[in-house]
């Protein structure tokens, strides 16, 4: 199950802005993307994931990934920032 990992992680950020700002400052370990979202949300996660290097994982909705975080509601991404 892809959402192991996020489940048991100590610290997460949920939502589009904060991984983003996690990735830029080198602190995400593991990103996890909701393809249902908007591309225009998306794109900048994605892009900043591969210039440095950090593993993807896409899931295929924004309610799985949010269920995952434990929030109500669908996020767009999330990501671990430690194990």
């Amino acid at each position: 199950m892809p959402f192991e990992r996020l489940n048991m992680a100590r610290e997460k950020t949920v939502g589009s802005k904060q991984t983003l700002k996690a990735i830029q400052r080198g602190q995400a370990r593991t990103v996890y993307v909701a393809l249902d979202a908007e591309r225009n949300v998306l794109d900048p996660i994605i892009q900043a994931c591969r210039a440095r290097a950090v593993p993807l994982i896409e899931v295929s909705s924004m309610q799985e990934l949010g269920k995952a975080c434990g929030i109500s509601v669908g996020c767009a991404s999330a990501a671990i920032t430690k194990e």
